[in-house]
C-alpha cells in the first residue's frame, strides 16, 4: 500500500481503475460529482423515467481501502493534484480521466446531479406533449435518441438530421444502411447531407426552428441537439508538452502519457491515444492502465512494458433503436436486432455499472 495513485475523474475510466488498484495501492479518488452518471443510459430514461436514478449511482460504496474525494481539481503536477478548495493530494502516479461534457439532459454541468435529474424531467415533459421532434446530429447520441422514442412513442413525428452523407460513414455501409431502413420503417425521417441553422441553443431541448442548406426552413415543437461531447481537458492543456488536437482533445505518447511528466497518465475522452471518444475505448484501455500502474507498483521500468494499441477503425459500436432493434459493429461484422437487444439493448448495462459501485 505504499505507492499512491490519485484519480482524477469518477467515469468509466476513473470509477473501474480506482476499485481495480484498491487492493494494491493507496487510491485517491478526486470527482466533483456525488454519483457515477451512466449516460447512455440517460438517453433511454426520456422515455422510461425509472432509469434516472437507477443509472445516477453514489461512490460512497466504491472503496474499500481508499478514498473519494468530492472535489474538483484546479492543477496538476508531477507531485499531485491540487483542489479547488486549495488542499493538496499527493501521489506518485496520476491518472487524469475527467472526461467531457454533453447537452442537456444526458450529462450533468459540473457536479449538479439535481440539476441533471431536473433538466431530464423537463426534457420528459416537453417530449410528451411535442408533436413534432427534430434532432439534430446522428451519432450514436442521435440515433439512439431517434430510436427510443420513436419505440416508447409512435404518435411523435421525428426527423434526424445530420450533416454527414450516411450514418456512422467510417463504418462498413452495412451498419448505417440497415440503421438507417430500421428508423424509416419506425416512421423517422432522415435528412442526410444537410447543416442546420439558426438553432437557438446547442445544449438544451427547445421549441424553434432551424434553416437547412438549400434554404429551407423547419420547424419543431422540440428540438433535441445532440452534436458531440466537449472534452473537459481544461486540467491538461498546461502541462509541459501538451499537445492540444483540434477536438480540444490531448495527444498521448505510446504509454498514455499527456504531457513530459512521466508519471501522469491521460485515458478517457480527455485523452487522445488514437481511440475514439467512445465507452468502447475504455474497455482496452483499462486494461492496459491496470497492467502498467501494477507493473510500477511492483517496480518494473514504464520502458520495459507494452505500450498501449488503440483499437482504431476496428473499434465495437453498439447501437441500440430501443430495447428490441438495433445493429452493431463487431470489429468484423454487423450484426441485428437479437444480438444487439443481448448485448445492450434490453439492458444497457445499468446493473453492470451498479454492481461496479457496489450497490444491491
Amino acid at each position: 500500500m505504499g505507492k499512491r495513485i490519485a484519480i482524477v475523474g469518477g467515469g468509466y475510466v476513473g470509477a473501474e481503475l480506482a476499485k481495480t488498484m484498491d487492493d494494491i495501492a493507496d487510491v485517491t479518488l478526486i470527482e466533483q460529482r456525488s454519483h457515477f452518471v451512466h449516460a447512455p443510459a440517460m438517453i433511454r430514461a426520456l422515455v422510461q423515467p425509472s432509469l434516472v436514478e437507477e443509472s445516477l449511482i453514489p461512490y460512497d460504496r466504491l472503496l474499500k481501502r481508499g478514498r473519494v474525494v468530492a472535489a474538483r481539481a484546479t492543477q496538476i503536477d508531477g507531485g499531485g493534484v491540487t483542489l479547488d478548495d486549495g488542499a493538496r493530494i499527493d501521489a506518485d502516479y496520476i491518472v487524469v480521466a475527467t472526461g467531457s461534457e454533453y447537452a442537456a439532459p444526458f450529462k450533468p454541468k459540473g457536479a449538479d446531479i439535481d440539476g441533471l435529474r431536473t433538466a431530464n424531467q423537463a426534457a420528459r415533459e416537453k417530449l410528451v406533449s411535442a408533436k413534432t421532434i427534430g434532432i439534430i446530429g446522428a451519432g450514436a447520441v442521435g440515433v439512439e435518441l431517434a430510436g427510443e422514442i420513436a419505440y416508447a412513442m409512435p404518435d411523435k413525428k421525428i426527423t434526424l438530421i445530420t450533416m454527414d452523407d450516411k450514418l456512422f460513414a467510417a463504418k462498413p455501409d452495412s451498419l448505417g444502411a440497415s440503421l438507417s431502413k430500421k428508423l424509416k420503417s419506425s416512421g423517422v425521417e432522415i435528412i442526410l447531407g444537410e447543416k442546420a441553422e439558426g438553432l437557438a441553443s446547442k445544449t438544451e431541448p427547445h421549441a424553434g426552428s432551424v434553416t437547412l442548406g438549400d434554404g429551407t426552413q423547419r420547424a419543431f415543437d422540440l428540438i433535441f441537439p445532440v452534436l458531440g461531447a466537449q472534452p473537459c481537458s481544461d486540467l491538461l492543456k498546461n502541462l509541459p508538452g501538451a499537445e492540444v488536437t483540434a477536438a480540444e482533445r490531448i495527444k498521448t505518447d505510446g504509454y498514455m502519457r499527456p504531457s513530459s511528466l512521466p508519471n501522469v497518465f491521460a485515458a478517457g475522452d480527455v485523452a487522445d491515444p488514437g481511440d475514439n471518444m467512445t465507452i468502447v475505448a475504455v474497455s482496452r484501455q483499462l486494461p492496459w492502465l491496470k497492467k502498467t500502474l501494477t507493473g510500477l507498483i511492483t517496480g518494473r521500468k514504464l520502458t520495459d512494458m507494452k505500450t498501449y494499441r488503440p483499437w482504431g477503425p476496428e473499434a465495437p459500436i453498439l447501437l441500440p433503436l430501443g430495447p428490441e432493434r438495433g445493429n452493431s459493429f463487431l470489429m468484423l461484422f454487423t450484426v441485428g436486432d437479437w444480438i444487439t437487444q443481448k448485448m445492450k439493448g434490453a439492458h444497457l448495462f445499468v446493473s453492470k455499472y451498479q454492481k461496479l459501485l457496489n450497490r444491491p
